[in-house]
């Protein structure tokens, strides 16, 4: 794994200091642990923006609507 240098505030130390009160086996686990949560997180957030956008755009386009209900019940014959 490669290492990196970080600048934290006092609280983060005191946090990373208590990481196997956590279950963690020491704090590189949890800057993984928490980075690979917070990425999942981004991710998901980003996905939920994408799928209202394209519902708002199917709501306000009727042609679109329409080829929806064609392609469902097509899909419904399978």
């Amino acid at each position: 794994m490669k290492e990196q240098t970080f600048k934290l505030d006092e609280s983060q130390i005191k946090f990373l200091e208590l990481c196997q009160n956590y279950g963690f086996k020491d704090a590189s686990e949890l800057v993984r642990i928490a980075t690979q949560r917070l990425e999942i997180a981004l991710e998901t957030e980003q996905l939920k923006e994408s799928a209202m956008l394209y519902a708002e755009i199917h709501e306000e386009d009727t042609d679109l609507q329409e080829l929806t209900e064609l392609g469902l019940e097509e899909w419904l014959k399978l």
